[in-house]
């Protein structure tokens, strides 16, 4: 057990909200001084203010995914959804590499983990209410799991990682099976009293305290639960409640949660009175906003768009406001393995070879969207392989030699036609499928480029086996932040087939490779860091042997931030800024 927590880099019991205001050795300013200097935010808080008051303004330019904690898996909705919906941990609020350590946000605690790794003990803090000020039980957080996993009607957009690590759940049916007892069956979690909940683990499963982070550990009380229309109105945990039911594409108010207890919240100074977030707001008009001093943030946290990016990057003075950090992301092309003729390995490796990743990376901003990756596991995560390169070319233009044997191996000589979904409303990601699109047409691979909504992109267009079999989408411009800072939280979800799902799959090369398999199962199952990180290695080796994953670029951001948001930081635990602290001084 002190190995494991060791390992995890979990010394730390809590962490005071007031860390914000000092981190780094004075990284900020006095409340309402300088925005700061070019990258300062990646390593310092930016601003330091404790003025609380005024609107926080977010915009995002498609629809929010989903506003339900249990039912997103886009990582800005699990940063933002703090704001009203507290987990048992949360990472940790400082800026840099201590970011991706978990810390207790509603457990009192760190869990206490058995000598077998089996069972984790999580107490519950004192004084957790809910908006209309009924306590929140383990068993809410019971429920909450049980809703967001089981049964044939569990929400679809998650993760499923409680449902795959829970022993004594696999006959459980869901909350919906015995509308009169819904947890009935449901022994994987066991609630011996109001404020313990207890974890048992059908083997030890070494990254589980990074589970407990994740939002599906948000209480819901079971009276209130709709299903997946409860995202019209989650009952608030967290310092701020709706104003108003929220309905896609109509944007979404929060105001003060008076029930809250802050003294029994060390993560949240709460400073904002109201937050407001419009939505389905065009890239370029956000990005203008933002310089103009008209919004505060993007709410989806990728940064400038392609047009705006490198024009502040050539400004010196509106440089200032921009932080440049690694998010942690791999940006990539998914290649399908089931779609003919990519279900042919040598023509996958022909995509490969093919790619001009120099016209890649220019999408995708240059030198400042990120580095040219020639493995899938990001330099920020042990596994990494900075030394493996399957697929060598001169000045990273790609190798069309090789492609066309690769072609004629697999029977296509001379090329073949196939789709490539993209999100419509992410104007980069179009710019590297188009990218993509003329560098395949050199040896012959016809590309046809269908642009989806990013809101249904991951659940109902390349999130759906079924839609992609049927319009014939063997690529995918796609994007993976790690579920967790290790091999396995990037890995899994997007490589290993017992991940494959019917709706909100992010598996989305559906590959499905024994060894792939059973080596990741390997590595999360021991506490040796060097056997793990070798078991990475040679998962990453082999994803790219399959051709499966074509990496566009280790993603950085360029992040604007300006001169009024305070408590700015870069949080490597989200990719994005960390939203909790942010205040505004525009009253």
């Amino acid at each position: 057990m002190e190995l494991r927590k060791s390992a995890l880099g979990l010394a730390a019991l809590g962490v005071s909200s007031a860390l914000l205001l000092s981190a780094c050795g004075g990284g900020g300013s006095d409340g309402g001084g300088s925005a700061g200097s070019y990258d300062q935010g990646t390593t310092e808080v930016v601003n330091a203010s404790e003025e609380s008051g005024g609107t926080l303004r977010y915009a995002i330019s498609a629809n929010m995914e989903s506003t339900d904690p249990g039912n997103t898996y886009y990582g800005y909705v699990w940063n933002f959804s703090r704001y009203y919906a507290r987990t048992l941990l949360t990472y940790s609020p400082e800026p840099g590499a201590k970011s991706t350590e978990p810390v207790p946000d509603m457990a009192a605690e760190m869990p206490d983990i058995s000598d077998d790794g089996t069972s984790y003990t999580v107490k519950l803090r004192d004084g957790l209410t809910y908006e209309d000020g009924s306590a929140v039980t383990s068993e809410d957080i019971k429920y909450a799991v049980a809703r967001s996993n089981f049964g044939e009607d569990a929400l679809p957009n998650g993760p499923r990682y409680f449902k795959e690590l829970l022993a004594d759940s696999d006959d459980y049916e869901g909350v919906n099976a015995n509308p009169s007892d819904p947890l009935a069956g449901f022994d994987g979690i066991e609630t011996p009293d109001d404020k313990t909940i207890v974890f048992h683990l059908k083997k030890p499963f070494a990254d589980f305290p990074y589970v407990l982070v994740q939002p599906q550990t948000a209480p819901v009380p079971a009276d209130s639960d709709k299903g997946q229309q409860y995202q019209q109105r989650v009952v608030s945990s967290g310092p701020y409640k709706f104003e108003d039911d929220w309905k896609p594409g109509s944007g979404l108010t929060l105001v003060r949660n008076e029930e809250w207890n802050a003294d029994s919240d060390p993560i949240r100074p709460a400073l904002p009175d109201r937050i407001t977030v419009e939505e389905g707001v065009d890239q370029n008009e956000i990005d203008q906003r933002l310089i103009n001093g008209e919004l505060d943030v993007d709410l989806g946290g990728t940064g400038l768009g392609p047009a705006k990016k490198g024009e502040i990057l050539t400004d010196e003075a509106a440089k200032a406001n921009v932080d440049n950090p690694e998010t942690g992301a791999l940006r990539y092309v998914a290649v399908n393995t089931e779609v003919e003729p990519l279900d042919d390995e040598a023509c996958r490796q022909a995509v490969m070879y093919a790619a001009d990743h120099n016209s890649l990376q220019r999408a995708w901003g240059g030198a400042a969207g990120g580095e040219i990756p020639n493995d899938v596991i990001p330099p920020t995560i042990k596994g990494h392989d900075p030394d493996l390169d399957l697929y060598p070319s001169e000045d990273d233009k790609g190798d069309l030699d090789k492609a066309e044997a690769k072609l004629e191996e697999c029977g296509e000589d001379g090329g073949f036609e196939t789709n490539l979904g993209v999100r419509s409303d992410r104007p980069t990601e179009v710019a590297a499928a188009e990218a993509l699109q003329a560098s395949l047409e050199r040896v012959g691979i016809e590309v046809d480029i269908k642009q989806y909504p990013s809101d249904s992109f991951t659940n109902t267009q390349a999130g759906s086996p079924d839609f992609v079999h049927e319009n014939e989408l063997g690529l995918n411009v796609y994007g993976w932040i790690p579920d967790w800072p290790t091999g396995y939280g990037f890995l899994s979800y997007i490589v290993h087939g017992d991940n494959i799902k019917d709706a909100g799959n992010s598996n989305v090369s559906e590959l499905d490779d024994e060894q792939i398999n059973d080596m990741l199962d390997q590595a999360v199952e021991t506490g040796d860091e060097q056997e793990q990180e070798r078991l990475y290695k040679e998962v990453d080796r082999r994803v790219m042997e399959a051709g499966a994953i074509l990496p566009i670029v280790f993603e950085k951001s360029v992040l604007y931030r300006p001169e009024n948001l305070t408590n700015v930081y870069f949080s490597a635990g989200y990719a994005m800024y960390d939203y909790m602290p942010l205040g505004t001084t525009n009253q």
